[in-house]
């Protein structure tokens, strides 16, 4: 069974930073697009950022020019640097990622979700 496990998220204040970062473990073969979605009280999942396997990226366009998504292949992990955050940003943050298994079965896979959580 592929796990995402996220780690970064926290509290901050306007203008602050942070890095989130998702490692994917147990019997992988390759990994495809990896990303970010969140999710605020009362609204729907949206994309944040998304990298694919040769390094592509693609940004919401409330995100863009403040947060910079990044991946590290050889640790199957992917990473997100937020920068400049805005009381906006507050949500639980979503790792996602397309694996291929040890057993060649393709599948999506979401990790468990981090709070974020921008606030003076």
């Amino acid at each position: 069974q592929v796990q995402l496990v996220e780690s970064g998220g926290g509290l901050v204040q306007p203008g602050g930073s942070l890095r989130l970062s998702c490692a994917a473990s147990r019997s992988i073969f390759s990994i495809g697009n990896m990303g970010w979605y969140r999710q605020a009280p009362g609204k729907q999942r949206e994309l944040v950022a998304a990298i694919t396997s040769g390094g592509s990226t693609n940004y919401a366009d409330s995100v863009k020019g403040r947060f910079i998504i990044s991946r590290d292949n050889a640790k199957n992990t992917v990473y997100l640097q937020m920068n400049g955050l805005k009381p906006e940003d507050t949500a639980v943050y979503y790792c996602n990622a397309e694996v291929v298994t040890a057993s060649m079965r393709w599948g999506d896979y979401w990790g468990q979700g981090t709070q974020v959580t921008v606030s003076s």
